[in-house]
């Protein structure tokens, strides 16, 4: 016997056209890359249409128009003190409760608080290094005689006030040394003050003992 195979029918001429025409719609929806470059602004224009060419036929762009500095007027530091007719620089330190004014002119680097030493003053080592720190910051260790007289307060707080008053007396002797005392927080007046006592407790916060009964 011999198998017969079934022959394949040909497709409707319908059915023809139709896929013939779907797929020419298709190519005509989905741009060539040729179509997609001349699509692209030219040379010369923006994306808004605007032209951007300048005279001598180079780009810019946008405007062309400079861009303006945002930066403002810088202020002048505010200097605290005065020099007086004999050219020594005076200037006011406070803390908590205590008061320095400073005296400093050009010298061998005599430093004298109260009519005493340093050493014999701050006994101890932290304060000394506290008093001396604007000195050295600015580099007049040893080129200036500073003179002191502090009142009130305790050793902790005429330490802060003298620090404060030489950093003032300096910078109104040089203007040029602001920049160097601001950045080590020299001219910055420490504002914390003790906090005062309550009623009905024993110190500003601390109470009595609770008693139940």
């Amino acid at each position: 016997m011999v198998n017969e195979t079934p022959e394949e029918t040909p497709a409707a001429p319908e059915e023809v056209t139709q896929e013939s025409a779907a797929t020419e719609s298709a190519q005509a929806e989905t741009p060539s890359p040729a179509a997609a470059e001349d699509a692209s602004p030219g040379e010369g224009t923006s994306e808004t249409g605007e032209d951007t060419t300048d005279e001598s036929g180079g780009l810019t762009l946008g405007s062309g128009a400079p861009a303006e500095e945002s930066e403002g007027p810088v202020a002048e530091p505010m200097i605290r003190g005065k020099v007086d007719r004999f050219g020594v620089a005076m200037g006011t330190g406070r803390r908590k409760t205590s008061v320095a004014r400073v005296r400093i002119r050009r010298g061998t680097g005599q430093l004298t608080i109260n009519n005493r030493t340093l050493d014999d003053f701050c006994r101890v080592e932290r304060d000394r290094r506290l008093v001396e720190a604007p000195l050295k910051a600015t580099d007049q260790l040893g080129k200036v005689d500073v003179w002191v007289r502090v009142t009130g307060g305790g050793t902790t707080g005429q330490a802060g006030a003298i620090v404060l008053g030489i950093a003032r007396a300096l910078q109104v002797m040089d203007p040029s040394l602001h920049h160097t005392l601001a950045s080590g927080s020299y001219l910055t007046r420490d504002s914390r003050m003790v906090e005062r006592k309550k009623y009905g407790f024993k110190k500003a916060r601390k109470s009595f003992q609770f008693s139940k009964r």
